[in-house]
């Protein structure tokens, strides 16, 4: 039997997809409704509700409601129609409905040391964490008193494709002093977590996790942790992610371009940005070399690294007692950052990536990109030890405390051996024979091609950065494929909404919603497409999103 389990997080800045409420987005939604006659529409399935001003439209039935929809180009289903309502009755529920309300507000927060202005869901990072039962319906009301609009993502989870979060695609943003109901039935088990889908919101505080128990639980264990790994820069020196975008989107003024596409060039980046100007100092960092990830490993010099919202300066602790069976559930919640993870002094036993299981896997590491979760189960030695988290290519590092005894804690700059050994990837695991996809050739092939470099920051796919008239299309009960290529000298955690997908080469791949395409790569998934509506793909670099790296993944009406 398991023993009462403590669970232990905080609020840490998250990675998002960029929101269509930014003003990139807005200009380029204006752009798509002028070339698509895209509209937003004021009616909606009613499951979601809307209070307040939403800047256009209002939900059906909702009093000044601020979540209408965009209309999807003629053909394909819109995140309001009936196929969508069908695939929500269909699912199984318990009967369960579990309320909660979050409010997203301006806060000052202590990150163990450092207390920075940024905006938070609460007084914690991350934010408090929601947890559910498999088939419960979810009932969240968020509460927007942040200065602009903002929505809530539910990153990894297949649900129904109005309550998505994905402003100008599947819902209206939350206006400044409205609230907005989320309410849809939870699918699947597993870890997974919740951001804003709007600008460089995510690489604030704006994140918790979100935690699925399975009803039929099989692991065995004494005591579960939450860990959510993040770099942060909000509030640091007078920095912000907004101007954090707007260095990069300046361009490396005369530096080597990391990629193709509509981009040229080679070399390397050295040191760190140190100038400063109006807003902080430059955050753009060069020489972020990984033996695995590339010469590129990341664009942010971020000032912090954090386990649970905390530096290593004053860091989380997790306590047990010798021998106790421990589950983590590790988050990167990253904006920019792939993050190596070790516990010195013990081994690690995956069993679970981005919320579906896998067959038990040893390993003393593991990479994690930005949206990727893992979980793992290890044994606690008696002692003091250290959770580390290298930012992957960045010589700094994130830190927390294993304590099942007495004995000093370990320095800030300790880097367990356990770094340097046999370092997992999801490519290396195989799905559970619970989970594994059936074997079928696909039905539909896409292939989409990375492109965009670091000079004049430009990511894009296929050349074009998004806009919300673009359709990738899909039919429902098609096996379909993704290919992608990427032309790029740089690595992408790449991220698709609404579904996972199994990483294709052979029977029983693991399967996922977020994976990492090498530099110059290529990066094949297969999927059901069995959740119809519009559903988002994209790097989940916030920065490469928001630059415009994104697309829509659309079904066809029959």
């Amino acid at each position: 039997m398991r023993k009462p389990i403590t669970r232990i997080s905080g609020p840490t800045s998250t990675d998002l997809p960029s929101d269509l409420s930014s003003p990139t987005r807005r200009a380029l939604l204006g752009a798509a409704a002028g070339a698509a006659g895209a509209a937003l529409v004021t009616a909606c399935s009613g499951n979601g509700s809307g209070k307040g001003s939403g800047g256009g439209g209002s939900h059906s039935g909702h009093s000044g409601g601020d979540a209408g929809h965009s209309a999807a180009p003629t053909g394909f289903v819109s995140p309001t129609g009936k196929e969508v309502a069908a695939a929500e009755r269909a699912r199984r529920g318990s009967g369960r409905v579990r309320e909660v309300r979050l409010t997203a507000a301006k806060a000052t927060l202590d990150l163990g040391g450092p207390t920075v202005p940024t905006w938070a869901y609460g007084e914690d990072l991350p934010g408090k964490e929601v947890r559910v039962t498999a088939g419960d319906t979810l009932a969240l009301t968020l509460a927007n008193h942040l200065p602009e609009a903002t929505s809530l993502h539910w990153h990894g989870l297949a649900l129904r494709n109005d309550m998505d979060g994905v402003p100008g695609l599947t819902q209206r943003a939350v206006a400044p002093g409205a609230d907005f109901t989320y309410r849809f039935k939870i699918p699947h088990p597993g870890t997974y977590w919740f951001h804003p889908h709007s600008g460089t919101q995510q690489d604030r505080g704006l994140y918790a996790p979100l935690i699925v128990d399975d009803p039929r639980e099989p692991l065995r264990y004494d005591e579960e942790w939450v860990v959510v790994l993040d770099d942060w820069v909000d509030g640091v020196d007078g920095s912000t992610p907004d101007a954090v975008l707007s260095e990069l989107r300046a361009g490396m003024d005369g530096g080597m371009d990391h990629g193709s596409g509509s981009g040229g060039g080679g070399g390397g980046h050295e040191g760190h940005g140190t100038a400063t100007g109006p807003t902080g100092p430059s955050r753009m960092m060069m020489g972020a070399r990984s033996a695995i990830l590339g010469p590129d490993a990341g664009d942010v010099a971020y000032p912090h690294y954090l386990i649970n919202g905390r530096t290593p300066r004053s860091p989380a602790v997790f306590r047990a007692r010798p021998g106790d069976r421990v589950r983590l559930r590790l988050i990167n919640a990253g904006g920019d950052t792939a993050f190596r993870v070790a516990l010195g002094g013990h081994e690690l036993t995956v069993t679970h990536t981005d919320g579906f299981p896998v067959r038990h896997r040893k390993a003393d590491a593991l990479l994690i990109g930005m949206g990727e979760r893992y979980d793992v189960l290890v044994t606690a030695g008696d002692g003091v030890f250290p959770l580390t988290a290298v930012a992957e290519g960045k010589k700094a590092a994130a830190q927390a405390v294993l304590r099942t005894g007495g004995g000093r804690p370990p320095a800030a700059s300790v880097r367990p051996r356990e770094l340097k050994g046999r370092v997992l990837l999801a490519d290396r695991l195989t799905a559970d024979d619970s989970v594994a996809l059936p074997d079928r050739a696909p039905d539909r092939t896409i292939r989409i091609r990375l492109t965009g470099g670091m000079r004049r920051y430009d990511w894009a796919f296929d050349g074009k950065p998004y806009t919300p008239g673009q359709r990738h299309p899909v039919r429902a009960g098609e096996r379909v494929r993704l290919v992608f290529s990427n032309g790029t000298t740089m690595w992408h955690p790449l991220h698709l909404h609404g579904h996972t997908f199994a990483l294709a080469g052979a029977p029983g791949r693991p399967r996922k919603d977020t994976a990492v395409v090498l530099p110059n790569g290529t990066l094949t998934v297969d999927f059901d497409a069995d959740n119809p509506g519009l559903w988002m793909i994209h790097c989940h670099n916030v920065y490469h999103a928001e630059a415009g790296m994104m697309t829509v993944l659309g079904y066809r009406t029959r």
